[in-house]
């Protein structure tokens, strides 16, 4: 994400906030997105409405977020980052299929305080039509980071098909589960990556050798 040193812009005075003032953290902007998205539509809440219910400027918006589209996605390069360092921990001697299935469960853990936003991030993220067109860059980011880990256990080069094929295998099983997670409150989503991974397994170890 981009992290532009920009001048705050003067606020409209009329602006009607929301939440604490002023609002000028990541986690606090997305979360009163998140709020004007629910309510009202993505496509009908501008950068300008976020930005004064913020009580930050529009200029002060842009150096969280490059675009409206990015704010569902939060600090998603950081995430990325996180989910490289989960595969560094990992000890070689682990299985790929296990150290694949451990850290994208690992990756996508909500601590309890966040899962009703994170539920509102992705119901936005998967179903409005703007975001999903959007969201192919970033899940291209993310198979990248995975085609990377297996190209290093398995020899390939990252472009090579095998670690391409494992990367979208894996974002199959990530979003099949959040699919599932956000018909059922009740659900574990780590529960259900871990089942999504025992599923491709099994499947595809019928007929080997």
């Amino acid at each position: 994400m981009a992290r532009l040193s920009r001048t705050i812009a003067h606020e409209a005075p009329s602006a009607v906030r929301i939440g604490r003032a002023p609002s000028t953290t990541h986690a606090e902007i997305t979360h009163i997105g998140l709020r004007l998205f629910i309510d009202r539509g993505f496509d009908h809440v501008t950068v300008d409405e976020i930005s004064a219910a913020c009580g930050i400027g529009r200029r002060t918006f842009f150096r969280y977020f490059p675009s409206k589209n990015d704010l569902p996605w939060g600090q998603f390069d950081q995430m990325l980052e996180g989910l490289e360092a989960h595969f560094r921990a990992i000890d070689p001697e682990v299985p790929l299929a296990d150290a694949l299935r451990v850290a994208i469960v690992a990756f996508n853990h909500v601590p309890d305080h966040e899962l009703a936003f994170h539920r509102q991030r992705m119901e936005l993220l998967l179903n409005v039509p703007t975001l999903v067109a959007h969201s192919t860059l970033r899940y291209a980011a993310w198979r990248q980071v995975v085609a990377e880990f297996v190209a290093e256990r398995t020899g390939h080069l990252p472009t090579d098909h095998a670690p391409q094929s494992l990367g979208w295998i894996c974002l199959g099983i990530a979003l099949a589960a959040y699919e599932q997670w956000l018909r059922d409150e009740t659900a574990s989503l780590a529960d259900l990556i871990n089942e999504g991974f025992a599923t491709a397994t099994d499947t595809l170890a019928v007929g080997s050798p």
